[in-house]
């Protein structure tokens, strides 16, 4: 596929090795403007490693990682998250004593620190914002709550919360629904269809019933290589997808 086409993210034969181990082997991944990608695969496969790369944790060893036609492999990671890209880990990342309204307002994007944040004058438009985003995440009746009194699914809404405040238009998520309740599960769900009307999402994900509510593509990966690409219907029913995840 050409380099100049109009994708948001294009990640082109991308390789790191770790002692001569290539954890990402000669990857090539191309994620539309709006689209939901989910990336899944055995334990091993390289899927976190991804999101590694793409948001600088990990350096490649070669290949490219373009945003925006960007290139983001020499970029360190305050720049790639100024850039637009937004990164939540499998466990959540946020400031238990604060409240959720202090939480969401410390993500906004004023280059301010975390120390210094909070005596500043709360303007109307970031109060309107902040209330907004905690509606979309379910989170509006409880602002004033200390983040540590939050159930785990809604510690994970309330980081996906931050992002939103950051105004990532690359939005990363690993395992955002592990741990979470059925009836958590499916709210997450609908959640991230509604972020992906206005940004781009990837997922990295092992619940196979919640990556089929919410894909627009499914990648697979296996050994650091993409195996298959495609609806969920179409990689579920591949047999080498079969045999080497989906049949574990």
């Amino acid at each position: 596929m050409p380099s100049d086409t109009d994708f948001l993210l294009a990640i082109e034969d991308l390789t790191v090795s770790f002692d001569g181990f290539k954890a990402v082997d000669a990857l090539t991944l191309y994620v539309d403007k709006g689209e939901l990608r989910v990336i899944i695969g055995p334990n091993g496969a390289g899927k976190t490693t991804v999101l590694d790369l793409i948001s600088g944790k990990t350096k490649s060893t070669s290949g490219s990682i373009r945003y925006k036609n960007v290139e983001l492999t020499t970029m360190r990671e305050h720049e790639i998250v100024r850039a637009g890209i937004g990164r939540k880990f499998q466990t959540p990342s946020i400031y238990e004593k604060l409240t959720v309204f202090e939480n969401l307002e410390i993500s906004y994007p004023w280059g301010r620190n975390v120390l210094g944040s909070l005596g500043f004058k709360r303007s109307e438009e970031v109060v309107t914002r902040i209330c907004n985003i905690a509606e979309e995440i379910f989170l509006q009746d409880m602002l004033e709550l200390p983040a540590e009194l939050l159930s785990h699914g809604q510690k994970q809404w309330l980081e996906i919360g931050m992002l939103l405040v950051q105004d990532s238009e690359l939005v990363m998520l690993d395992e955002p629904v592990a741990g979470m309740t059925a009836k958590e599960r499916d709210a997450t769900a609908l959640l991230l269809r509604k972020i992906a009307k206005e940004r781009s999402i990837v997922v990295v994900e092992h619940d196979m019933d919640f990556v089929a509510k919410i894909a627009d593509r499914v990648t697979v990966l296996h050994l650091g290589k993409i195996i298959k690409e495609g609806t969920m219907d179409e990689v579920r029913n591949d047999p080498t997808v079969q045999e080497v995840y989906l049949g574990h």
